[in-house]
């Protein structure tokens, strides 16, 4: 991936093939069909379980569906309106989590200046240079030069009170809210040999596997789940949701290999790599939580807590799954 950019034409070229992408829009309206269902579901559970214990998991899991249904509609928007437009999109979503994070974690005046440099300088031009292409610099920018930055910066201010800790922290949440997730939006600027102009349903099939296995984590888990996975960190997790949950969402994952440049098996190496590298990012970010000792890092999405919580299992999975498609697909 050179530093070129694509043209004002090409951008108009890969959102008109968005468009008219028929298996896009198959894809698309799968999920469409999948949120009806859950939906119709939802109010039937809700009506037989008026008044008994089942009560607030059922509301739990329509709060999660009215939730699902406006964050879809927003990655539609974002896809009609094309690279640019979804850039933006994560753009605003790293903002927003980084916001999250740094709100829950203790900082002191001599921070403030690196945090500025942080939100409107470092995570601007780390989409900046996604936009652009230009892999050598995003690749290291924020693990190498970022990382040199944020400990240079407070050293200068002169606060050496838990010095490490503050500068770690920092570190960990641009890597996490920023670098990484920079890596899904990315993928619309992978050039696949045979399959230019259909990047959009890669990030939606990363979406989609990343964010089914953790809803199939939970249905498996409350249906089957005996066996603590880590008790002390997520209550919640257990093996046979974990097992049942990867093991179907790799199932879902392969099925939809027509969608990708990849053949069926590897599909299924692919999607069981986002399913492991998403439960690891969901198991890190609860350690965190209960370090910090709150349930979620927000309100912002009814159902889901804040905007880290919905993407936890995203951030982890997104770079891993960019960097394999661009090593053995991009030549």
């Amino acid at each position: 991936m050179g530093s070129c950019q694509y043209s004002a034409a090409d951008w108009a070229g890969l959102m008109l093939h968005a468009i008219h992408d028929p298996k896009l829009m198959w894809l698309f309206g799968g999920v469409l069909f999948l949120l009806v269902i859950a939906s119709f579901i939802g109010d039937i559970l809700k009506e037989r379980h008026r008044n008994d214990a089942s009560r607030p998991t059922i509301n739990n899991l329509t709060a999660r569906i009215r939730a699902w249904w406006k964050m879809c509609a927003v990655f539609a928007v974002s896809l009609l309106v094309g690279p640019d437009g979804t850039l933006s999109l994560f753009g605003l979503i790293s903002f927003m989590a980084m916001r999250e994070y740094m709100t829950l974690v203790p900082t002191r005046r001599g921070d403030h200046r690196t945090l500025f440099w942080s939100f409107f300088v470092i995570m601007p031009l780390q989409y900046y240079l996604v936009s652009i292409q230009w892999y050598g610099f995003f690749a290291i920018m924020i693990p190498v030069l970022a990382f040199i930055f944020i400990p240079s910066s407070i050293a200068i201010y002169g606060d050496t009170e838990h010095f490490l800790e503050r500068a770690a922290k920092i570190q960990f949440g641009l890597m996490v809210c920023v670098y990484c997730l920079s890596h899904a939006p990315a993928l619309l600027l992978l050039k696949i040999p045979g399959f230019a102009g259909h990047d959009a349903r890669l990030l939606l099939y990363l979406v989609i596997v990343d964010q089914m296995s953790d809803v199939l984590q939970y249905v498996w888990g409350k249906l089957i789940g005996k066996h603590k996975i880590a008790w002390r960190v997520s209550p919640n997790k257990t093996w046979e949701g974990f097992l049942g949950g990867v093991a179907t969402a790799t199932a879902l994952g392969t099925a939809l290999w027509w969608v990708t440049p990849f053949t069926p098996v590897q599909s299924a190496a692919m999607s069981f790599t986002i399913c492991i590298l998403g439960f690891a990012g969901g198991l890190v970010m609860s350690a965190i939580k209960r370090d910090i000792g709150i349930k979620d890092f927000g309100v912002v999405i009814e159902g889901h807590g804040g905007i880290l919580d919905r993407i936890d299992s995203l951030c982890f999975a997104a770079p891993i799954f960019f960097h394999l498609v661009r090593y053995y697909f991009v030549p």
